[in-house]
């Protein structure tokens, strides 16, 4: 990177780093003081209602969208948006709609993206079958772009996002419209990158899969980020524990040995089933002397599985304490 563009080192520790950063359209503003951190080697999910501001954010850390106010870091270093041609060798990114070449073959749409990065042979064949293996498209390396399944594309899409090998990659709603088993393929190649050490921040609006991919998440709402923190210390602060019982016995029965019992929030049946749904606020022991206590009470106990709320829970809590 040029040394003009890198000034005031902050943590070098960190592969992102904002502080203020704001973007506003006609005096509207679109992302406020958003202060964010991200360290390298993070999963980052951005989650967040339509129109929070969360593409704006992505487009500003791509580059794309200058911002009104406020400063991005890169590995420790200022960035200055009047130069852009450095920075972007380490960037990949990956909007929702993503460009296409439907007249193009697989091999040719790659080879393309890798030509304008200026990869140069041997290494530039050598890496789109490396993308292409990474995608699991290489039987497909000769398909017209036209004849893929929209999951196919968007692994195609991917392949193109680091063909230059990034050391940050942004995902704009990267699974949108895809089904169970094409997201499945994307989570494991994300896996993967994030294994290889990349960086990634990645928006989406299905919870279960971020729950599956990240290490941290982020909540925007009306342009600010009103949370960000470590999945597990968001899942440590905000979802209660809960354990699903079910008895050969009387429900009744179980509801009653269950109100002597300490660290019971509440109890609550489940429909049509001989099942119980507990709010449990002790610890891992705490819930180990539950299921004894209620064997030594004679309770024919035919499951105890202990579980969390999940983070579309949690997200619908921060939203509701955001409202109020």
């Amino acid at each position: 990177m040029a040394s003009s563009q890198l000034l005031a080192p902050i943590h070098q520790s960190l592969a992102i780093s904002t502080q203020h950063l704001t973007k506003r359209f006609d005096r509207r503003s679109v992302v406020s003081d958003v202060h964010l951190d991200i360290a390298s080697g993070e999963v980052y999910g951005l989650i967040g209602p339509n129109g929070a501001g969360k593409t704006t954010l992505i487009r500003m850390l791509a580059l794309i969208e200058e911002p009104t106010i406020g400063e991005i870091y890169f590995n420790g270093q200022r960035f200055h948006h009047s130069e852009t041609a450095d920075i972007k060798r380490y960037l990949g990114y990956l909007p929702d709609d993503f460009p296409l070449y439907d007249d193009l073959n697989v091999w040719d749409y790659l080879d393309y993206f890798a030509r304008l990065y200026r990869l140069r042979e041997p290494r530039r064949s050598r890496r789109l079958y490396e993308v292409l293996e990474l995608v699991q498209l290489t039987h497909k390396r000769d398909a017209a772009i036209s004849t893929l399944s929209r999951g196919m594309k968007q692994r195609l899409g991917l392949a193109r996002t680091v063909i230059h090998e990034p050391m940050i990659l942004l995902l704009d709603e990267p699974v949108s419209g895809l089904d169970p088993i094409a997201r499945m393929q994307f989570r494991s190649i994300v896996k993967t990158l994030q294994s290889a050490g990349m960086t990634i921040l990645i928006s989406s609006h299905v919870l279960s899969d971020l729950a599956e991919l990240c290490t941290s998440i982020g909540m925007m709402e009306l342009g600010y980020l009103v949370e960000s923190a470590s999945l597990q210390d968001l899942y440590a602060r905000l979802s209660r524990q809960q354990i699903i019982l079910s008895t050969l016995g009387s429900i009744e029965d179980l509801k009653q040995a269950l109100n002597d019992l300490p660290f019971i929030q509440s109890v609550e049946p489940l429909t049509e089933t001989q099942q119980l749904k507990v709010e449990f606020s002790g610890n891992q022991e705490a819930c180990a002397d539950l299921l004894r206590s209620l064997i030594q009470a004679g309770i024919p106990l035919t499951e105890f599985h202990c579980t969390q709320e999940d983070l579309e829970t949690i997200f619908l809590k921060l939203g509701h304490q955001q409202a109020s």
